[in-house]
């Protein structure tokens, strides 16, 4: 019965716990759209663009005007995705949609379209990415590609997403006939991509660095002596010249690689050297 009852706690603070974080990425995008896109009229692409489009011809409320456009796609996705994923987005869309209708009765922050642009786009990054960390969503496009891909599970969600929008913008464009609009939401919507990345990889970005040198062990020593980073030799052979080398593989930071590929030359100046970025690094000295 204990157990039970700690199971149902657990239960309960997760959820209470993934609401909480939904309402403040809510908030935040709120703020995005109400006070920087909206007033400047640009679109963060999704049913907020289309919205954008009616509040102007109609005088629609933005907010609103979103959660009636996701009724059809709630009901769609509750058959095809599932009912948490469903229950969750109708939390977020009717959080975003009452904040959006409520900021945008405040006075917009800038009228300048290129402010705004930059400013939105960072509050809405930043609030989907908070969102999505809920393992939630406010609707719109992203919700729309769940349903696409329950059809066509080859699509990619990215892929979808981007096309959807793209579509979207260009209407904004095509009724407000002002290409600047396109080019700002444009800007808009690759900062809100850009924001999304760094909320859930940090700003501290990895660099992944293999080093292929007759001095590995010499390179590997003033490695780890230098800036107490580990390194993995790894078997390698040549396939233009069918010899075998030792390959070294190192983690570290953007500052850190660029020491290590000072050590590296200083050490072989005939090192061949690779640096790549690396998505995330979990483990001892890094997550």
């Amino acid at each position: 019965m204990n157990i039970r009852r700690k199971r149902i706690r657990l239960i309960i603070k997760k959820w209470v716990g993934e609401i909480i974080l939904i309402a403040v990425g809510c908030i935040i995008m709120a703020v995005g759209t109400s006070l920087f896109l909206l007033p400047n009229k640009l679109s963060s692409g999704g049913f907020a663009g289309i919205s954008t489009i009616l509040y102007y011809l109609f005088n629609f409320p933005l907010g609103t005007t979103i959660l009636i456009l996701n009724i059809p796609l709630f009901i769609m996705a509750f058959i095809r995705v599932g009912k948490e994923v469903t229950f969750k987005g109708i939390i977020g869309t009717v959080i975003l949609s009452f904040f959006i209708d409520l900021f945008e009765k405040i006075e917009p922050l800038t009228l300048d379209k290129f402010l705004a642009c930059i400013y939105g786009g960072i509050c809405i990054g930043i609030g989907t990415a908070i969102v999505l960390k809920a393992h939630a969503s406010t609707g719109g496009t992203d919700m729309l590609s769940y349903v696409i891909r329950s059809y066509r599970s080859h699509f990619r969600t990215g892929n979808l997403i981007v096309i959807i929008d793209t579509i979207i913008v260009f209407f904004n464009v095509i009724v407000f006939k002002e290409i600047e609009i396109g080019l700002y939401s444009a800007i808009a919507i690759y900062i809100m991509g850009k924001m999304i990345d760094i909320v859930f990889e940090g700003v501290n970005f990895t660099k992944s660095m293999f080093i292929v040198s007759n001095k590995y062990k010499e390179i590997s020593k003033e490695i780890g002596e230098k800036l107490e980073r580990g390194s993995t030799a790894i078997y390698a052979k040549g396939m233009y010249t069918k010899e075998k080398k030792m390959m070294l593989w190192c983690v570290g930071s953007r500052n850190e690689v660029a020491q290590i590929r000072e050590i590296a030359k200083d050490i072989d100046p005939q090192s061949f050297i690779v640096i790549s970025n690396a998505r995330e690094a979990w483990g001892k000295g890094f997550k």
